[in-house]
This record gives structure tokens, sequence and C-alpha cells, in this order.
């Protein structure tokens, strides 16, 4: 399967607006589980995790070529670009959240939280004040698929926060089932978080000296459960689903949908104009050009 036709689902006429490609493209097959994928503009490379079989790959935009980026690679789940270019990494089995410098060696940014050991990081971003924002979940734990199994010695799945000046990881949220993908807003002053288990998508204020506030059930998905998450400019929500893309207004309107064949995991925008989608769904990356962009946020 080279390509497909691309449908959308209009559910409300403000979506009607939004399209793209006429064909979407597979541009690599052959994962077990495919997740986080990173976009680095500099390099015009998009890099992705395969995580059952403990690996990233990158995929290579001037070539087309996939190869291996690092294995073993702790079970790596999310990942985010800084705005440095520096791949920051969610790694499962190692039960950390990684960032990889510019001469290759790996800095720990989070493994323990109050001396206690995380359950397995799932995914994360950067805020422009150069806070780490991550979610801890338990699938790393669970089971031997996805990392090491293990007993959670937190005893909860919660978010996190890095502080950019001390280094101290600090919880901003303690009340969810499975936390997952998280996105900021384009103007940060939201912050989206996915619960897998409870299978919603919740919405918190961002207040002054990075906690949040409400948590309020944003969306509830109608297929599946939500995975990734990401904004595009005009602060519509993008969420991975079992049978595509959800977009949603931010009044929570399920504006329409992108269907793909394949369950979702995560997507993000790239390209020059952040208007190429790349999603990872189950065991293929998938891409086409669209007429929205990604959400630009403070910084970069």
């Amino acid at each position: 399967m080279d390509r497909f036709r691309t449908r959308f689902e209009v559910r409300d006429e403000r979506f009607r607006r939004v399209n793209g490609d006429e064909w979407t493209e597979c541009l690599w097959t052959g994962g077990r589980w495919l997740e986080g994928p990173a976009w680095f503009p500099a390099g015009r490379y998009l890099v992705f995790s395969d995580i059952p079989n403990d690996r990233l790959l990158r995929w290579d935009e001037t070539t087309g070529a996939v190869g291996v980026f690092r294995q073993p690679a702790g079970y790596a789940n999310g990942h985010t670009v800084d705005r440095r270019g520096r791949l920051v990494s969610c790694e499962q089995g190692a039960r950390r959240v990684t960032r990889t410098e510019a001469d290759g060696t790996d800095t720990v940014l989070a493994e323990r939280w109050r001396g206690k050991r995380l359950n397995s990081p799932n995914d994360v971003v950067e805020h422009s004040d150069g806070s780490i924002w991550f979610t801890d979940p338990s699938y790393g734990i669970d089971s031997d698929y996805e990392g090491h199994r293990a007993e959670s010695e937190i005893g909860g799945n919660h978010v996190y926060r890095v502080d950019p000046h001390d280094g101290a990881v600090r919880r901003v949220a303690d009340d969810f089932g499975q936390p997952n993908g998280l996105a900021f807003s384009p103007d940060e002053s939201l912050l989206y978080v996915v619960d897998t288990r409870a299978k919603h998508l919740r919405r918190f204020a961002v207040a002054e000296g990075g906690t949040l506030r409400g948590g309020e059930v944003f969306a509830t998905c109608e297929a599946g459960s939500f995975d990734g998450v990401r904004l595009d400019d005009a602060g519509r929500v993008w969420a991975a689903a079992h049978d595509g893309l959800h977009c949603f207004d931010p009044d929570g309107t399920l504006l329409g949908k992108l269907h793909l064949p394949e369950v979702v995991a995560n997507f993000t925008f790239g390209g020059p104009k952040r208007n190429q989608l790349y999603i990872c769904a189950s065991s293929s990356l998938f891409s086409l050009r669209v007429n929205v962009n990604g959400a630009r946020y403070p910084g970069w």
C-alpha cells in the first residue's frame, strides 16, 4: 500500500474548509507499534519510535529512506524537539526522560519523583520558559512488551513538570487513570492532556509558576481511545484515535475526522510551513500535506 485516497469526514460546517492532498502516502510499514514522531526542520528528517522492537527509526525527506536511528532505545515512546533542536525522549523501559545533546550524549532530565522511580514516561512537550512537561502512565511496566514488567514505586499515574532552573521534578496533576498525549495551546495558556483509560481529553489552565488549574473534560473519544494530541495555529485540537485523527474546535465541538486505515497512535506537523502531517498508525508511517498549519509556539 503506497498510497490511498484521503478521506476527511465533515461533522461541522466549520471543518469544510479543512482539506489536503487527494492521496495519503504510506512512507514506510513494518513496525510493531509506531509512536512519537518528531520533526527536525534543519535536517529534513523525522525520528519515530517502534516501541516493542526497542528502536528509533529515521525517515529522510530528501531520499525517502528509513533506517535505524538508535537501538536499543530504552523502549522510547514519545518525543519532542526542543527550541535548541535537541531530541527529548520518553524512555519507557529505562523509566526516564532524556535529552540527546549535539555531541550524541544523553542528559537525564527526569527519572525519579520524591526518590521513587517513575513508571514509564510516555509523551513530552517543552514550554517556552524551558520547562519540560511529561506524562507517566504504567504501560512500560505493565508487561515486557513495551518495557520491563515491574511494580510501580509511585503507586499512581501522573503528569509532571521539570523545572528549567533547578531541574526539580514536580507533580502537576494526580487524578488520571492513564495520562498519555499532551500539548499546549498556541499561546501556552492551556494544556490539553489525554487520559486513555477514561477515553477522554482534559483541558487545564496553565498558571504562573508552572501549576495547573481546572482540568475539565474537553472531549470524549467515540472511536476507541485518544492517544497523541497536537494543536494547529487556529487553536483547533487534533487527537489520535482508533479510526484516524479527530479535530475539535476550541469550544469542544467535534468538527471532523481524517480517517486512516490503521489505529493511530501519534502524529506531528512538519515541513517548512508546519503543514505536513506525519502520522504513526500501528505498523505504518503515513503522510499528507494539509491546508492548516501546526501551532507555532513562543520562542520558535
